[in-house]
């Protein structure tokens, strides 16, 4: 069996900022086993490990395969490509459901681009938050609220916010209009307190990688998987199974992986949670693809970096 990895490289349509880290492309590592393909994407900001060391640790996994041994990986991005590569993956019995709308940029610039929708406006939007001025970003929700009164906004704080901050944003919130909002403090703790206090739905998401436990409490509406920051497949799917038990919604998210990355996303939201949209709408933030006109990828724009 043939195995190589691949290194891409994707501009993006503006440079992105991941907890203090700014990138303007996208880098990752993709995987051609046999006759399947995975992914290996280190998020900077939010993933333990470098692209390097992921690199690193793969090709000495590779390594130690073809001469018949087989070696632990520590690294969450690893786990989770080498378990896709390796999987037989099921006959899907159904569709994968259009990921929801995503929205970032600057309150004026969300703002613009949602009057563009002429009134045809999505049932729910995901929007990014504590980014910009607590005050321009209230402004901002209200004015979406005005304009699309039957929305339902979901608000990404990315653990930006102190308690206390999130006290003040989320406590000026209608929660008629709030799905939830996504891990407002960087602490399991914290987050339950504020979603306590102020009555609104919150959901846990990066915090997932960093803090293993979590109960159910009312406000808690959902878990954002992103299987490349949780690693292997097992505990994604433990994560998935724990949810169901408790009813709470299970959404599989994206960490800006490649089309490849993304298709692989989608699949296991359509095995692991149909009835729930998919949080991927992010290809449109790449002016390049890892594909090419019929699909499937194409080998031309990478370059290996190991070959069995």
């Amino acid at each position: 069996m043939d195995i190589t990895l691949y290194r891409y490289q994707l501009p993006l349509t503006q440079p992105m900022t991941f907890h203090d880290q700014t990138i303007a492309q996208r880098e990752g590592l993709l995987l051609h086993w046999g006759s399947s393909w995975s992914e290996i994407a280190p998020l900077p900001g939010f993933s333990r490990e470098t692209l390097e060391q992921a690199q690193q640790e793969t090709i000495a996994f590779l390594t130690a395969f073809k001469q018949g041994k087989t070696i632990p990986v520590t690294y969450p991005s690893v786990q989770f490509g080498l378990d896709c590569a390796r999987r037989s993956w099921p006959i899907l019995k159904h569709t994968p459901l259009p990921p929801y709308l995503l929205l970032q940029g600057s309150p004026d610039d969300i703002i613009w681009s949602w009057k563009e929708w002429l009134y045809d406006y999505p049932s729910r939007v995901k929007l990014k938050v504590a980014r910009y001025p607590m005050r321009d970003e209230l402004a901002m929700i209200r004015e979406l609220i005005r304009l699309a009164p039957k929305t339902r906004f979901i608000l990404d704080a990315n653990q930006q916010w102190t308690r206390e901050e999130a006290w003040t944003f989320m406590a000026q919130l209608d929660p008629s209009h709030i799905e939830y909002v996504e891990d407002p403090c960087p602490s399991y703790a914290d987050i339950r307190s504020v979603a306590t206090h102020t009555g609104v739905g919150v959901a846990l998401d990066e915090i997932l990688c960093c803090e293993g436990h979590w109960d159910f409490f009312p406000q808690l509406k959902a878990l954002i998987l992103k299987p490349m920051l949780i690693g292997s497949l097992e505990k994604c799917h433990d994560l998935v199974v724990k949810a169901k038990a408790n009813n709470v919604k299970v959404i599989i998210s994206s960490s800006h992986e490649s089309q490849l990355g993304n298709r692989l996303l989608a699949l296991l939201a359509a095995e692991w949670s149909p009835e729930q949209a998919p949080g991927l709408d992010t290809l449109r933030y790449f002016t390049d693809t890892v594909l090419d006109d019929k699909q499937q990828i194409d080998i031309k724009k990478l370059q290996v970096v190991w070959k069995s």
